[in-house]
């Protein structure tokens, strides 16, 4: 329930442990639901763009799942990526190799975490964005080597962890933490209390709005 402001029901689109776990720890009650799409890039599509486009994708994948049970409920979708210093956007590592090559992108310099936040509701579609600036210190190749076999890198965008091991490696961030962990609180509550004030059952499916992105 977002809050208890009103009887709407939150539905998460993801399976993260995470953003679970974030959402819970920000005082939200809500239920699971994950939502499975593509997540390639499109051709010239800019990080922000990205992101956004497969959290609406995500949220309103679920949404429609929901059939009948809808009207009373709001589905949040997120995704995250990494922006390297020369630009790739850096997803989930496909192997060892490529976590190795992430990692030393990120080596001794400053990159961008970027979540894409949507919500979904009978009255609306909403869809924002975070940036946080991260930087990382030098790393070794053995350094890398030895976090790469703790299997910690393996499910995460741009190979790191800021919460477990690699913590170490970040003597500093510009903007939200929780973004670089995978949920924007501030952002998502922002969202999730304005749908729950001004929401309307009653409405059809929403057209979409998106939020400036600072």
């Amino acid at each position: 329930m977002l809050h208890g402001i009103i009887d709407l029901m939150l539905v998460l689109a993801s399976a993260s442990p995470r953003r679970r776990e974030l959402l819970a720890q920000a005082g939200f009650s809500f239920t699971i639901v994950p939502a499975s799409i593509a997540e390639d890039a499109r051709p010239d599509e800019n990080p922000v763009a990205y992101v956004t486009r497969l959290a609406r994708e995500k949220a309103q994948k679920v949404y429609a799942r929901l059939g009948a049970e809808q009207q009373q409920t709001v589905v949040l979708g997120a995704d995250t990526t990494v922006v390297a210093p020369n630009g790739e956007i850096l997803g989930k590592p496909a192997d060892a190799d490529d976590a190795a090559r992430m990692l030393r992108l990120l080596s001794g310099a400053t990159h961008q975490v970027i979540t894409g936040v949507a919500v979904v509701s009978s009255s609306r579609v909403e869809t924002s964005a975070e940036v946080t600036h991260v930087t990382m210190t030098t790393v070794s190749d053995q350094e890398i080597a030895a976090y790469i076999a703790t299997g910690e890198p393996m499910d995460k965008a741009g190979a790191y962890a800021i919460q477990g091991h690699a913590a170490r490696w970040i003597p500093r961030i510009h903007g939200c933490y929780f973004n670089v962990v995978g949920l924007p609180l501030a952002l998502v509550s922002g969202m999730l209390e304005a749908i729950a004030v001004d929401a309307d059952p009653s409405q059809a499916y929403p057209a979409e709005r998106s939020l400036r992105v600072d």
